[in-house]
């Protein structure tokens, strides 16, 4: 469903501004693992070009999820919560890890931006009543 009234709420176009800022992130990190695919000098071959796919699908799939929000597809919205949701866990290993520095901003990034997509200014914007 597309709903086209009205301007794009702040709330709306800040989370689709993050999702856009995470998918490139994390097409940075592809990049990355792809130059370390290449360049590794042992590898568990299969491994290693699975996490790499999933980071290039994880980033393609954020990249799109930003742009249907953007365009108020209100179906977008549930996948998009999802995949912020899925932040929490990350985080909390993250910091488990000795890595908080890193797992709390990610936990409170996924947090916030969930709260975006479902806030009052957005459910009117996607047509949620």
């Amino acid at each position: 469903m597309t709903i086209d009234s009205g301007p794009v709420p702040g709330t709306l176009r800040w989370a689709v501004l993050l999702l856009r800022a995470e998918a490139v992130a994390l097409g940075l990190v592809a990049v990355w693992l792809i130059w370390s695919d290449l360049t590794a000098r042992t590898t568990h071959l299969t491994s290693a070009l699975l996490v790499t796919a999933f980071a290039i699908g994880g980033a393609a799939a954020l990249w799109a999820l930003g742009a249907a929000l953007g365009r108020r597809r209100s179906g977008a919205r549930a996948p998009a919560i999802v995949l912020q949701l899925m932040l929490l866990p990350i985080g909390y290993y993250m910091i488990q890890g000795g890595l908080g520095w890193l797992g709390v901003p990610l936990m409170v990034l996924g947090l916030g931006v969930a709260g975006l997509l479902v806030s009052t200014p957005t459910n009117r914007a996607l047509g949620f009543d």
